[in-house]
């Protein structure tokens, strides 16, 4: 693909996640090639990449759109998700070594820090890189190739999502994880990374009616004159989803799952609404 196709497809991305590009949007070619001033052949180089991400369809005599998930295909995503967590969890349970419980035991004070500190950004970044890293530890490539492709097909899902969460609740399924694997408790483990997807997306909504439409040539204005740029923040976005083993996380997002239980009433004080992700 062209840079100027790069280009293009790095700022349809972020005003996709801006909430600016919504799902079932119209992506018409010649109207793209007019607003960003480039041939029809550029912009559907660029719209090819946004459908291989998840983020756009391509349907025969009627053009591209961004794309419309279902909830079902949300939590099969998720389910694939924790399977690949637990495969994961049993390789370490039997292979990791005192420097790989303590890079993770680094990194789960590391969010304890921040939820104490109140800095629910930084506490959502480093729960993200918990399970990167989690994944990283079991050095095998074919499982982080698979759970980086999992988790690209989520940046759509995630421009949808109003969230409501728990960071203490979450932490502590992060640190009991490293504990019962340590230990050596592995049907346990598993069951709580399981529960804990579960638990965490109760407060996901998919809402389409949240944010309003508007024409591709309104959503994109703010990427064109220079006020967002696109290229510093879409592409990072997608290169670190794409490199599995690089210590950085890509979006981790969780949809509404049936079954959770619900949160303990002691911690009703340290739940946050938020319209970022959660760790």
């Amino acid at each position: 693909m062209s840079s100027r196709s790069q280009t293009i497809a790095d700022k349809l991305t972020r005003a996709i996640i801006d909430h600016r590009l919504v799902p079932g949007c119209k992506l018409g070619e010649r109207e793209l090639s007019e607003i960003f001033n480039v041939s029809r052949i550029v912009v559907r180089q660029a719209l090819i990449r946004l459908a291989d991400d998840g983020l756009a369809q391509i349907e025969r005599n009627r053009g591209a759109f961004v794309a419309k998930p279902s909830m079902q295909e949300a939590m099969e995503i998720y389910d694939a998700l924790t399977l690949v967590e637990q495969g994961v969890a049993a390789q370490l349970s039997d292979r990791l070594g005192p420097a790989g419980w303590a890079e993770l035991r680094q990194h789960v004070e590391r969010q304890r820090q921040a939820v104490a500190a109140g800095n629910d950004a930084l506490a959502d970044v480093l729960g993200q890189e918990f399970h990167t890293v989690f994944v990283r530890l079991s050095r095998n490539k074919v499982m982080q190739e698979i759970h980086a492709q999992l988790v690209r097909r989520t940046t759509l899902l995630r421009s949808l999502i109003t969230a409501d969460f728990d960071y203490c609740n979450l932490l502590d399924d992060h640190s009991r994880v490293v504990d019962l694997l340590e230990k050596g408790r592995l049907k346990q483990a598993m069951d709580l990374i399981d529960t804990h997807h579960r638990a965490v997306v109760r407060g996901y909504i998919m809402d389409r009616e949240v944010f309003p439409e508007m024409t591709p040539a309104e959503a994109l204005v703010p990427y064109l004159d220079g006020t967002v740029d696109a290229a510093t923040t879409a592409g990072p976005l997608r290169r670190m989803a794409k490199s599995p083993g690089n210590g950085k996380a890509a979006s981790h997002l969780h949809i509404h799952l049936p079954k959770a239980d619900p949160a303990p009433a002691s911690r009703a004080s340290n739940k946050k609404t938020n319209r970022g992700l959660p760790s």
